[in-house]
């Protein structure tokens, strides 16, 4: 199999997660487990995606989330179906999604002796789908910390990013990928439809030091703090010592900016706005995850002043300012934003 890293023998998912599963002796393939079941829901999902467009499932669904976000009938689709999946694993005790005020308990037997919680936005950026550009899924997964045997509360989630034990996104576009990290680098998964099986098309991936590329939402530049303005203006400015100036790309989902960015080299920006000023993305369900995927990829993310995984969560859909992406690109930014020292918008 030709791949984006060399040749390799076809390797699956589920292949992979096996052999892997060394990396994780006290896991006992559970955590495996979890993850081919990650996949099983990935696989349902595209290919309802896939036809979105020939079935009733296109548009609003006339409810409103826990984010003061319109719902889309596919958000409800995903989010039932990654539920489902992960209930009948056995080894996911609790869920937190974007899409639901509290967490959902798996109260029977085997589940309350689980070891893991599992944290997902179910569908990202789900209102391009009527116009058919890429959307995702990211999720990550955590160690409960509350008794086994008993249900799971609120503090199996309110952890650090830190303590993830993996994290990934899956990617629905020209073609599905799964990407995902526990903690032992990054690896990238391409669906192949004719077998069905998400097979190993991307090893080991490394984001560039430096790229050339920063993804912002431009529209809302004058709600900016200050330091982002000054280090757009950087972008923009002409410097062949640097490669400047670099190309302004923004689609409008975190997993499909993220995913150009980290095998290109690029920078994602979500600051915070006077509208927003504590950021829009979640910290759990969004931020971890993707910080976690840059880390493990050799880059960087931050709130500007703070790195991602060292922020404690308080709430469960807590929000911050996020930025991630190539850490040359990463160290400037951060320059600017600390020449300002304050992190609100101007």
């Amino acid at each position: 199999m030709t791949t984006a890293t060399g040749t390799y023998p076809l390797v699956t998912l589920n292949e992979f997660i096996i052999q892997r599963q060394g990396d994780f002796p006290y896991a006992k393939g559970e955590l495996s487990r979890l993850l081919h079941h990650v996949g099983v829901a990935a696989k349902v999902v595209n290919e309802k995606i896939n036809k979105a467009g020939l079935v009733d499932i296109l548009g609003a669904a006339g409810d409103v989330n826990v984010q003061g976000e319109d719902v889309q009938k596919l958000d409800l689709f995903a989010n039932h179906h990654f539920i489902a999946a992960l209930r009948a694993t056995s080894e996911c005790c609790a869920i937190a999604s974007e899409e639901d005020q509290e967490i959902t308990l798996f109260d029977d037997g085997l589940s309350r002796d689980a070891k893991y919680v599992f944290c997902m936005d179910p569908l990202d950026g789900s209102s391009n789908i009527d116009v058919n550009v890429s959307v995702g899924t990211i999720f990550s997964i955590y160690r409960r910390i509350s008794e086994r045997g008993s249900p799971a509360d609120l503090s199996d989630f309110l952890q650090p990013g830190t303590h993830q034990v993996a994290a990934g996104y899956i990617i629905y576009g020209s073609s599905t990928m799964l990407v995902y990290t526990t903690g032992k680098g990054v690896n990238g998964f391409t669906l192949d439809p004719s077998i069905g099986e998400f097979c190993l098309s991307h090893r080991d991936i490394r984001t560039p030091r430096q790229g050339r590329i920063y993804s912002i939402n431009e529209g809302n530049y004058a709600h900016f703090p200050a330091g982002v303005k000054q280090y757009m203006k950087h972008c923009q400015v002409v410097d062949p010592d640097t490669r400047r100036p670099y190309s302004s790309r923004y689609i409008g989902s975190l997993v499909s900016d993220f995913h150009r960015n980290l095998l290109k080299g690029g920078i994602f920006m979500y600051p915070p706005t006077q509208k927003a000023p504590g950021g829009k993305l979640r910290l759990l369900y969004e931020c971890n995850p993707v910080a976690f995927i840059a880390e493990q990829a050799g880059g960087r993310a931050s709130d500007g002043h703070r790195r991602i995984l060292d922020i404690p969560p308080e709430s469960l859909h807590q929000r911050v300012p996020f930025y991630v992406g190539s850490p040359d690109m990463m160290e400037d930014l951060e320059g600017f934003l600390a020449q300002e020292g304050d992190p609100s918008p101007a």
